[in-house]
Formats: C-alpha cells, structure tokens, sequence
C-alpha cells in the first residue's frame, strides 16, 4: 500500500509540527512559506515512493507507546549495574561475544531490535544478518539478559500483525 493517503497526510502534519517547533515565529507569510516547504517535501517522498510502512511507520505507534516505557525501565536497570560494576571494580567483568535469533518479520522490525540493543547499556549489536544477530555484552547476566528473549519479543510485539 505504498503512498497511501493517510500516510502522505500524516508525514505531512508531522513535518509541519516538526517545523512549528523549529521556527519559533509564527506569522502568516512563515506559517505560508512553511505549508509550502512540507508540501514539497512530501512531494519528492512521493515520487521517490518512500512514504510507505518502512520510511513512514506509523503503523507502529500503538506498539511504542507500549514498549518505550518497558524500553526505558530497561535502560534504567542496565545503567545502574554498568555504574555499580565501575564504581565497585570487584565485581566481575566477563565480556563476550553472543548470536540471538531475531524473530521480527520485517527489517525494520529487525533494526528496531538491534537499536534497543546497542542503546542498552553493556550491550552493543555488532552485526545482523537475516534474523541472527550478533551482540557483544560486558557481563555473563547482560548476556543472559540479551538470550532470554524478552526485548525479542516485545519487539516482535511491537511489530504487530503487519
């Protein structure tokens, strides 16, 4: 469903919000001129046809607003054992490399996995390839964590029935 209209009409209003913000000076010939520029915008995303799912997501919103939360109180918990075991250097730094199955069905859905990966602390992605993904932690109990499958299948969650 490439170019979908209700796509093109909301990369649209994300563009001008995102330049409300930006701008700062609202008077009718900037507002005008600002109308203007996210029309062309759009316009060349549509001829290059990427307002589709994968460069316009929005069909992925429901799935966020339940997964950042759940995200964020990951990175809570990963920070303070990353600090605890700087702070305490007698607790055990055992960094390896791992392989974990990504069970998303889309690259997008993929890379989005990866990425909360790499942003969690004491992990980063390495490499991905086609639903393996290799990841390097700092600790045994990050790796675990990671192998576990939990922020896989939120991911996977997250996703939807696309």
């Amino acid at each position: 469903m490439p170019n979908a209209p209700h796509r093109t009409l909301s990369l649209f209003v994300l563009l001008f919000l995102i330049w409300l913000l930006l701008s700062g000076i609202y008077t009718s010939m900037l507002l005008g001129l600002g109308v203007l520029s996210c029309l062309g915008v759009v316009a060349v995303c549509r001829r290059m046809k990427i307002v589709d799912p994968e460069g316009h997501p929005i069909h992925l919103i429901p799935g966020f607003l339940r997964y950042i939360p759940w995200f964020l109180w990951a990175m809570v918990k990963s920070n303070i054992d990353v600090v605890r075991r700087i702070v305490h250097p007698r607790l055990p730094m055992e960094p390896r490399v791992i392989q974990v199955a990504a069970s998303q069905k889309t690259h997008l859905g993929q890379v989005i996995y990866a990425n909360s990966i790499t942003l969690t602390p004491g992990t980063v992605t390495i490499e991905t390839d086609e639903g393996i993904i290799d990841v390097h932690t700092l600790t045994r109990e990050a790796a675990e964590d990671v192998r576990s499958g939990d922020m896989d299948g939120r991911v996977t969650d997250l996703e939807g029935k696309s």
